[in-house]
Order: C-alpha cells, then structure tokens, then sequence
C-alpha cells in the first residue's frame, strides 16, 4: 500500500470521490442536461458519464500517480493483475446509464481498490436514493454508516432473485435458458438495471440472488461489499487459472449462503456445464 496509507482511508477517499461524483450526476440530470451517445455502437453513455469518469480518474491520479487504473476507458490486461505491486482502482462512474438516461433513481457511482488482484476497498454510492454502500475487507459493510447483512434466505423457491441482460442481443440463448430455469424454480424476479445495486441490495437483504456476465468495474466494488456483508460470493462456471477471482465477471453468483449451492446446481444445469463443486470468494 502506497504512502503508508491505511485501507480505511482509503475507504474514506474512495467514498468522498463517489459521493462527489454523485453529485455531479444528480447536477446534470437537474439540469436537464443530459446528451447521450453510443460507444461500440449499441452501449449507451452520456456526457455525465465522461464527466464523473474524469472527476474521479483525476482525483486518483493526483493522490497516487503510481497507481493502475481500470474503467471503462482504461483496461489493463487483468491477468497480470494478482502479480502485480502496482495498485488498481476499478472505477464505474455510473453503473446504470440507461436508467439514468431514461429518469430511473437506480443509478450508482462504484469504486473499487484492489492489490495484487483482492478488492480491499468498496463503495457503492446511489445518488438519488442517498444511499452509500462501504467496505473496507475484514471491517465488515455499512448501508449510511449502519452494518447490515444479507436476508438469510433458506430457500429458492421463497427468493428473490436479480439478473441482468448485455446491450449486444446476439447470443441470448443461453441467457434465457438460465432465466428460464431461475424464474420455475425461485419466487420472482427482479430487473433493476444496475449490477452494482443488485448485488448491493443482496448484501442488505432486499435481494436473494444475483447472477449475471459482466465487467469487472460493475461489481468489484459490490461484490466486497456483499462478501462482507456474510453473502456468499463466487462464480457458477470456472474461473480460468491464474485470472483474480474477484474480478471475473462472468457466471458471477451471490447470494444469501443457504441457497448458493442449489442455484449454482439450476444454473450450472441451465447452462449445460457439468454439475460439480466450485470455490466461492
């Protein structure tokens, strides 16, 4: 760790920057304006997005020049992540852009910091609800400063689960066979459109389950937070040697400890991959 700095001053500078950032969102949107544009040609941004991305990136860069950075601007080759000294913040300005852009309050700015692979630091901030997600590894999560901790679900069937979809419609397939399988087998569920508040809202109980494919600095951050929060964390299909586990995205599954393996088991089924044990966190 650089500068002698300890990880909860981390936190506490991660969660300044988020809360910042925040504000610059809810300042656009106020204002209504909102301009928007598409980047690979079916991923929506907008100008708030390009603007909290270079707050925060800025902001880091003057604190720890030496410091990796990946978002969804920069993307360093992640496989070299867990032997690298370097530290690496993982930054999504704003994980729910198209509910931003259509006026949805489930919008968050998430900040991960990482070294040699492990998340040490989460924030999950959500603007417009005012509600701050926070970790630092092995101090447990805070929902505004208060503890809290997933729902304690027992069974599949009375959960509550949460998934989401990629902007690319092309192989859809497998995607629907899983939701499929989850919505016979689960009580409901839900579409919230933000990765980081999905699994944010496993880890204080309003959510059972959250699986999905995505990038690293949607969930690196809430994926701690849930860890933290006593939620079970890791992967339905394999994680591929010598990548960090904590920032795979793909096959990602959370969820309250007690129903983990069962979903794993319907979703790994769903899949077509062959039934089997799997590490979590």
């Amino acid at each position: 760790m650089s500068d002698s700095i300890s990880l909860r001053e981390l936190t506490d500078f991660a969660e300044a920057l988020a809360k910042e950032a925040g504000e610059l969102i809810r300042h656009e949107r106020d204002q209504n304006t909102l301009r928007t544009d598409y980047k690979h040609q079916t991923e929506l941004v907008t100008h708030a997005d390009v603007m909290a991305d270079e707050f925060i990136t800025g902001a880091i860069r003057a604190r720890f020049p030496d410091h990796r950075i990946l978002s969804e601007e920069t993307m360093p080759d992640l496989s070299q992540a867990e032997s690298l000294d370097t530290p690496l913040w993982i930054i999504d300005p704003i994980d729910g852009t198209v509910n931003y852009a259509y006026g949805h309050p489930q919008v968050a700015v998430s900040i991960a910091y990482a070294e040699k692979g492990q998340v040490q630091v989460g924030v999950v901030h959500a603007p417009f609800p005012g509600e701050t997600f926070r970790v630092t590894k092995g101090e447990g999560t805070t929902l505004n400063g208060n503890p809290i901790q997933h729902s304690g679900a027992t069974d599949p069937r009375q959960s509550l689960f949460a998934t989401g979809f990629p902007y690319t419609k092309d192989n859809l397939e497998p995607l629907v066979r899983r939701l499929d399988a989850m919505i016979h087998q689960c009580r409901d569920l839900r579409r919230i459109g933000s990765a980081a508040l999905d699994i944010c809202w496993v880890a204080c109980g309003r959510l059972d389950i959250y699986y999905e494919n995505v990038s690293p600095w949607d969930f690196a951050a809430a994926r701690l937070i849930a860890w933290e929060a006593g939620a079970t964390v890791g992967h339905f299909g394999e994680v591929p040697a010598g990548y960090p586990a904590d920032l795979w995205g793909r096959d990602i599954l959370i969820s309250a400890p007690a129903v983990w393996e069962p979903v794993r088991s319907i979703l790994r089924s769903a899949s077509g991959y062959d039934l089997g044990s799997a590490p979590s966190f």
